[in-house]
Protein backbone atom coordinates (compact mmCIF):
# COMPACT_ATOMS: atom_id res chain seq x y z
CA UNK A 1 0.00 0.00 0.00
CA UNK A 2 1.53 3.71 -1.17
CA UNK A 3 0.42 6.78 1.03
CA UNK A 4 -1.55 9.04 -1.21
CA UNK A 5 -0.19 12.43 0.30
CA UNK A 6 -3.16 14.04 -0.84
CA UNK A 7 -5.12 12.25 1.31
CA UNK A 8 -2.54 12.09 4.17
CA UNK A 9 -2.29 16.03 4.37
CA UNK A 10 -5.76 16.74 5.53
CA UNK A 11 -5.07 14.69 8.78
CA UNK A 12 -1.63 16.09 8.84
CA UNK A 13 -2.68 19.40 8.94
CA UNK A 14 -5.70 18.68 11.74
CA UNK A 15 -3.11 17.48 13.75
CA UNK A 16 -1.29 20.20 13.27
CA UNK A 17 -3.77 22.59 14.16
CA UNK A 18 -4.75 20.49 17.44
CA UNK A 19 -1.32 20.98 18.48
CA UNK A 20 -0.37 24.56 17.79
CA UNK A 21 -3.32 26.21 17.79
CA UNK A 22 -3.01 30.08 17.79
CA UNK A 23 0.89 29.46 17.95
CA UNK A 24 3.52 27.77 20.65
CA UNK A 25 3.15 30.30 23.40
CA UNK A 26 6.55 28.63 25.00
CA UNK A 27 8.69 28.71 21.82
CA UNK A 28 7.73 32.05 20.75
CA UNK A 29 8.71 33.67 24.34
CA UNK A 30 12.20 32.05 24.87
CA UNK A 31 13.85 30.94 21.18
CA UNK A 32 14.99 33.57 18.80
CA UNK A 33 13.36 32.58 15.76
CA UNK A 34 16.16 32.64 13.74
CA UNK A 35 17.93 30.33 15.62
CA UNK A 36 18.84 27.43 13.39
CA UNK A 37 19.98 23.87 14.77
CA UNK A 38 20.57 19.98 14.14
CA UNK A 39 18.00 17.50 15.85
CA UNK A 40 17.72 13.58 15.69
CA UNK A 41 14.72 11.68 16.16
CA UNK A 42 15.64 8.60 18.39
CA UNK A 43 13.47 4.46 18.81
CA UNK A 44 13.88 4.28 22.88
CA UNK A 45 12.83 0.79 22.33
CA UNK A 46 13.01 -2.14 19.51
CA UNK A 47 10.39 -2.01 16.74
CA UNK A 48 9.32 -1.79 12.71
CA UNK A 49 9.42 2.16 12.05
CA UNK A 50 6.32 3.35 10.15
CA UNK A 51 5.60 6.78 9.62
CA UNK A 52 8.92 8.57 8.28
CA UNK A 53 7.29 10.27 5.15
CA UNK A 54 4.04 11.50 7.09
CA UNK A 55 6.79 13.28 9.75
CA UNK A 56 8.50 14.69 6.61
CA UNK A 57 5.42 16.21 5.52
CA UNK A 58 4.31 17.67 8.88
CA UNK A 59 7.55 18.59 9.10
CA UNK A 60 6.87 20.86 5.98
CA UNK A 61 3.14 21.91 6.46
CA UNK A 62 5.46 23.72 9.40
CA UNK A 63 8.80 25.11 7.68
CA UNK A 64 9.37 24.03 4.22
CA UNK A 65 13.18 25.26 4.38
CA UNK A 66 13.72 22.81 7.75
CA UNK A 67 15.60 19.69 6.10
CA UNK A 68 14.51 16.29 7.22
CA UNK A 69 16.70 13.34 6.15
CA UNK A 70 15.64 9.57 6.83
CA UNK A 71 17.77 7.08 8.30
CA UNK A 72 16.15 4.32 7.62
CA UNK A 73 13.08 3.18 5.46
CA UNK A 74 9.45 2.56 6.89
CA UNK A 75 9.48 -1.29 7.51
CA UNK A 76 12.84 -1.83 8.82
CA UNK A 77 13.53 -2.81 11.71
CA UNK A 78 15.54 -0.77 14.04
CA UNK A 79 16.63 -1.63 17.64
CA UNK A 80 16.42 0.82 20.70
CA UNK A 81 18.64 3.74 20.12
CA UNK A 82 18.85 3.91 16.78
CA UNK A 83 18.49 7.27 15.28
CA UNK A 84 15.70 7.15 12.59
CA UNK A 85 16.15 11.04 11.52
CA UNK A 86 18.26 13.91 10.88
CA UNK A 87 16.66 17.35 10.97
CA UNK A 88 18.51 20.76 10.09
CA UNK A 89 16.75 23.87 10.24
CA UNK A 90 14.60 26.61 12.27
CA UNK A 91 14.25 25.28 16.08
CA UNK A 92 11.55 27.22 16.80
CA UNK A 93 9.85 25.13 13.66
CA UNK A 94 11.27 22.31 14.65
CA UNK A 95 10.15 22.55 18.29
CA UNK A 96 6.01 23.40 16.83
CA UNK A 97 6.09 19.67 14.75
CA UNK A 98 8.13 17.70 17.12
CA UNK A 99 5.15 16.51 18.81
CA UNK A 100 2.97 15.83 15.57
CA UNK A 101 5.66 13.87 14.10
CA UNK A 102 6.58 11.88 16.94
CA UNK A 103 3.06 10.76 17.82
CA UNK A 104 2.39 9.74 14.22
CA UNK A 105 5.64 7.57 13.89
CA UNK A 106 4.78 6.10 17.85
CA UNK A 107 1.64 5.39 16.81
CA UNK A 108 2.32 3.65 13.53
CA UNK A 109 5.33 2.11 14.39
CA UNK A 110 3.35 0.48 17.08
CA UNK A 111 0.82 -1.42 14.31
CA UNK A 112 3.86 -2.14 12.60
CA UNK A 113 5.59 -3.47 15.40
CA UNK A 114 2.41 -5.62 16.50
CA UNK A 115 1.82 -6.74 13.36
CA UNK A 116 5.10 -8.37 12.49
CA UNK A 117 4.80 -10.53 15.24
CA UNK A 118 1.45 -12.05 14.60
CA UNK A 119 2.99 -12.10 10.81
CA UNK A 120 6.20 -13.80 11.70
CA UNK A 121 4.42 -16.37 13.76
CA UNK A 122 1.88 -17.32 11.20
CA UNK A 123 4.59 -17.29 8.20
CA UNK A 124 5.60 -21.17 8.37
CA UNK A 125 1.71 -22.06 7.56
CA UNK A 126 1.25 -19.67 4.42
CA UNK A 127 -1.88 -17.51 6.59
CA UNK A 128 -2.15 -14.10 5.69
CA UNK A 129 -2.76 -11.89 8.64
CA UNK A 130 -5.48 -9.16 8.11
CA UNK A 131 -6.73 -6.06 9.63
CA UNK A 132 -10.16 -5.08 10.29
CA UNK A 133 -12.40 -2.33 10.42
CA UNK A 134 -11.61 -1.43 14.33
CA UNK A 135 -10.01 1.42 13.51
CA UNK A 136 -9.68 5.00 15.29
CA UNK A 137 -12.23 7.41 13.70
CA UNK A 138 -10.42 9.21 10.93
CA UNK A 139 -7.34 7.55 10.84
CA UNK A 140 -7.98 4.23 9.29
CA UNK A 141 -6.23 4.98 6.13
CA UNK A 142 -2.72 5.72 8.33
CA UNK A 143 -3.34 2.57 10.20
CA UNK A 144 -3.92 0.16 7.00
CA UNK A 145 -1.10 1.74 5.90
CA UNK A 146 1.24 0.58 8.85
CA UNK A 147 -0.54 -2.92 8.86
CA UNK A 148 0.91 -3.27 5.25
CA UNK A 149 3.91 -1.75 6.25
CA UNK A 150 4.35 -4.43 9.05
CA UNK A 151 3.77 -6.89 6.61
CA UNK A 152 0.01 -7.75 7.01
CA UNK A 153 -2.90 -7.39 4.24
CA UNK A 154 -5.61 -5.20 4.44
CA UNK A 155 -9.04 -6.06 4.63
CA UNK A 156 -11.44 -3.45 3.21
CA UNK A 157 -11.34 -0.05 3.43
CA UNK A 158 -15.00 0.45 4.43
CA UNK A 159 -18.55 -0.54 4.09
CA UNK A 160 -18.54 0.30 0.02
CA UNK A 161 -15.85 -1.90 -1.16
CA UNK A 162 -16.35 -4.98 -0.09
CA UNK A 163 -19.61 -7.12 0.74
CA UNK A 164 -19.65 -9.10 4.10
CA UNK A 165 -23.03 -10.46 5.85
CA UNK A 166 -22.63 -10.18 9.21
CA UNK A 167 -24.84 -11.40 12.26
CA UNK A 168 -26.56 -8.65 12.63
CA UNK A 169 -27.88 -8.63 8.59
CA UNK A 170 -28.97 -11.98 9.15
CA UNK A 171 -30.60 -11.27 12.08
CA UNK A 172 -32.22 -8.19 10.58
CA UNK A 173 -33.20 -10.44 8.09
CA UNK A 174 -34.64 -13.40 9.94
CA UNK A 175 -36.82 -10.78 11.63
CA UNK A 176 -38.04 -9.54 8.04
CA UNK A 177 -38.82 -13.03 7.56
CA UNK A 178 -40.26 -14.28 10.59
CA UNK A 179 -43.61 -12.30 10.07
CA UNK A 180 -44.41 -14.45 6.93
CA UNK A 181 -42.79 -17.53 8.18
CA UNK A 182 -40.29 -18.02 6.11
CA UNK A 183 -36.27 -19.40 7.28
CA UNK A 184 -32.84 -17.65 6.38
CA UNK A 185 -31.34 -19.57 4.47
CA UNK A 186 -27.29 -17.92 4.07
CA UNK A 187 -27.00 -19.31 0.78
CA UNK A 188 -29.67 -17.28 -0.55
CA UNK A 189 -28.36 -14.12 1.33
CA UNK A 190 -25.19 -14.77 -0.66
CA UNK A 191 -26.73 -14.92 -3.78
CA UNK A 192 -29.11 -11.86 -3.15
CA UNK A 193 -25.49 -9.56 -2.08
CA UNK A 194 -23.97 -10.83 -5.47
CA UNK A 195 -26.89 -10.16 -7.98
CA UNK A 196 -27.21 -6.56 -6.52
CA UNK A 197 -23.63 -5.71 -6.35
CA UNK A 198 -21.36 -4.86 -9.13
CA UNK A 199 -19.87 -7.64 -11.17
CA UNK A 200 -16.84 -8.85 -9.52
CA UNK A 201 -17.48 -7.53 -6.19
CA UNK A 202 -16.13 -9.74 -3.35
CA UNK A 203 -19.19 -11.68 -1.31
CA UNK A 204 -18.05 -12.38 2.20
CA UNK A 205 -20.24 -13.74 4.88
CA UNK A 206 -20.18 -14.99 8.36
CA UNK A 207 -20.66 -17.93 10.01
CA UNK A 208 -20.60 -19.26 13.62
CA UNK A 209 -20.82 -23.09 13.35
CA UNK A 210 -20.64 -26.45 10.87
CA UNK A 211 -24.17 -26.14 9.89
CA UNK A 212 -24.04 -22.31 9.06
CA UNK A 213 -20.69 -22.90 7.06
CA UNK A 214 -22.12 -25.71 5.13
CA UNK A 215 -25.32 -23.61 4.49
CA UNK A 216 -23.54 -20.63 3.00
CA UNK A 217 -20.77 -22.58 1.30
CA UNK A 218 -24.25 -23.67 -1.54
CA UNK A 219 -24.21 -19.74 -2.16
CA UNK A 220 -20.18 -19.76 -3.45
CA UNK A 221 -19.32 -16.76 -1.53
CA UNK A 222 -15.62 -15.72 -2.36
CA UNK A 223 -14.47 -15.60 1.10
CA UNK A 224 -16.55 -17.22 4.64
CA UNK A 225 -15.34 -15.98 7.76
CA UNK A 226 -15.37 -18.79 10.30
CA UNK A 227 -16.04 -16.18 13.54
CA UNK A 228 -15.20 -17.09 16.97
CA UNK A 229 -14.76 -20.52 16.10
CA UNK A 230 -12.51 -23.52 18.18
CA UNK A 231 -9.44 -24.79 16.32
CA UNK A 232 -11.51 -27.92 16.30
CA UNK A 233 -14.17 -26.37 14.41
CA UNK A 234 -12.05 -24.43 11.98
CA UNK A 235 -10.15 -27.74 11.26
CA UNK A 236 -13.91 -29.22 10.60
CA UNK A 237 -14.57 -26.64 8.04
CA UNK A 238 -11.61 -26.73 6.31
CA UNK A 239 -12.19 -30.71 5.59
CA UNK A 240 -16.28 -29.31 4.61
CA UNK A 241 -14.27 -26.85 2.01
CA UNK A 242 -11.92 -29.63 0.80
CA UNK A 243 -14.80 -32.33 0.19
CA UNK A 244 -16.83 -30.12 -1.54
CA UNK A 245 -14.22 -28.85 -3.61
CA UNK A 246 -15.48 -25.43 -3.51
CA UNK A 247 -12.79 -22.38 -4.18
CA UNK A 248 -14.10 -20.46 -1.23
CA UNK A 249 -11.55 -18.59 0.82
CA UNK A 250 -12.02 -19.02 4.93
CA UNK A 251 -11.06 -16.62 7.05
CA UNK A 252 -11.04 -16.70 10.93
CA UNK A 253 -11.82 -13.95 13.29
CA UNK A 254 -12.22 -13.30 16.73
CA UNK A 255 -10.06 -14.29 20.22
CA UNK A 256 -6.80 -14.41 17.73
CA UNK A 257 -3.87 -13.80 20.11
CA UNK A 258 -0.21 -14.09 20.28
CA UNK A 259 -0.62 -16.73 21.98
CA UNK A 260 -3.17 -18.77 20.31
CA UNK A 261 -2.58 -17.80 16.53
CA UNK A 262 -0.09 -21.09 15.82
CA UNK A 263 -3.31 -23.43 16.60
CA UNK A 264 -5.59 -21.30 14.14
CA UNK A 265 -3.25 -20.67 11.26
CA UNK A 266 -2.34 -25.07 11.67
CA UNK A 267 -5.97 -25.37 10.65
CA UNK A 268 -5.52 -24.82 6.75
CA UNK A 269 -7.37 -21.81 6.78
CA UNK A 270 -6.27 -19.02 3.83
CA UNK A 271 -6.28 -15.72 6.65
CA UNK A 272 -6.96 -14.69 9.65
CA UNK A 273 -8.14 -11.27 10.84
CA UNK A 274 -6.90 -8.92 13.88
CA UNK A 275 -8.72 -6.22 14.98
CA UNK A 276 -6.31 -5.99 17.93
CA UNK A 277 -3.65 -5.06 15.42
CA UNK A 278 -5.29 -1.95 15.16
CA UNK A 279 -7.44 -1.08 17.98
CA UNK A 280 -5.48 -1.68 21.04
CA UNK A 281 -1.96 -0.71 20.32
CA UNK A 282 0.78 0.27 21.93
CA UNK A 283 2.99 3.30 20.62
CA UNK A 284 6.43 2.93 19.89
CA UNK A 285 8.39 5.48 22.29
CA UNK A 286 10.68 8.13 20.52
CA UNK A 287 12.40 10.92 21.37
CA UNK A 288 13.71 14.34 19.28
CA UNK A 289 16.74 15.64 20.44
CA UNK A 290 17.97 18.98 19.40
CA UNK A 291 21.50 18.66 18.87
Amino acid sequence: MQLDRDRVLPIIKAALKEDIGKGDITTTALVDKFLSSRATMIAKEDCVVCGLKIAEWAMAQVDYSVRFKPNCNDGDFVGKDKELAFLEGRVSSILRAERTMLNFIGFLSGISTKTKAFVDKAKPYGVKIMDTRKTYPLLRYLEKYAVSVGGGANHRMGLYDQALIKDNHIKAISCQLSAISKKTSLKDLVETARKKNIRGTVIEIEVTDTAEFQDALQGKPDIIMLDNMTPKLVKACVEIRRMSKTKAMLEVSGGITIDNIDQYADTGVDMISIGALTHSVKSIDLSLEIV
